[in-house]
């Protein structure tokens, strides 16, 4: 990538954070604007998506908008071999960046509705059926994402992305988190879209075994790259609703 390195992590930190806002702010306008849980996770995902396809578009010539642990290491992983491709330095620097991005998004979304700043969440997410929803839609994500790079598609990444997380909202039954970060994040607000502290490491394994699996896809599907190409623009996340 030609942007510099602080430049790629300021875009990750900050698309991290905004996709945070997005996602845990319209949580808390949906529940304040009606009481059916129908709605307000329709709200919820409809904001994710307009948020999400926005924030890729415009930051992803910069970072390749991960804005995602799982596939900040995903696109190490794929491009190992590649002198340009992402380099583990590069990657130890991306995923702080995302997480301190992810909880200053939640900090800030709970600071405009006037919500505790910190206030860890008391939403217990850790049934085993949502951490199969968890596995489902962290594959799903990482076969779209590095699936698009090999038919040549990446340019697509901003609208299909946003529709593929719009989707999960709803066939998960985790609500698609699909994001480390964000999840972290999450933990930072007792609203809509929270998630209890004691349900963060059964998620975040279940996602590292979901980009495992989405990663076995691609190759199953595409084969072996003839070159790995080294910008990923994508999320993720993340992003999600609460219901799950």
């Amino acid at each position: 990538m030609s942007a510099s390195l602080g430049r790629r992590l300021a875009a990750e930190a900050i698309g991290t954070a905004l996709l945070v806002a997005v996602v845990v702010g319209s949580g808390i306008q949906a529940t304040e604007l009606s009481h059916d849980v129908g709605v307000q996770l329709l709200a919820n995902s409809l904001a994710t998506v307009f948020g999400l396809g926005v924030l890729i578009l415009l930051l992803g010539p910069v970072s390749g908008a991960h804005f995602n642990p799982v596939v900040t290491l995903a696109a190490w992983f794929s491009g190992r071999r590649d002198p340009d491709g992402l380099a583990l330095r590069d990657v130890a620097a991306y995923v702080p960046a995302q997480i301190s991005g992810a909880i200053s998004g939640a900090i800030l979304a709970d600071a405009m509705f006037a919500k505790p700043l910190v206030k860890f969440s008391a939403h217990n997410r850790s049934a085993g059926h949502l951490l199969v929803g968890e596995v489902v839609a962290t594959a799903g994500l990482i076969l779209l994402i590095f699936g698009l790079n090999r038919i040549g598609r990446a340019a697509l990444a901003p609208a299909a992305v946003a529709s593929y997380i719009g989707a999960a909202y709803w066939f998960t039954s985790s609500t698609s988190f699909a994001n480390p970060a964000v999840t972290i994040g999450r933990t930072f607000t007792d609203t809509f879209a929270g998630i209890a502290p004691a349900s963060v490491t059964p998620f975040i394994a279940t996602q590292l075994l979901g980009a495992v699996l989405g990663l076995t896809a691609v190759a199953v599907v595409y084969g072996r790259p003839a070159a790995v190409p080294d910008e990923v623009a994508v999320p993720h996340g993340d992003p999600e609703p609460a219901v799950t």
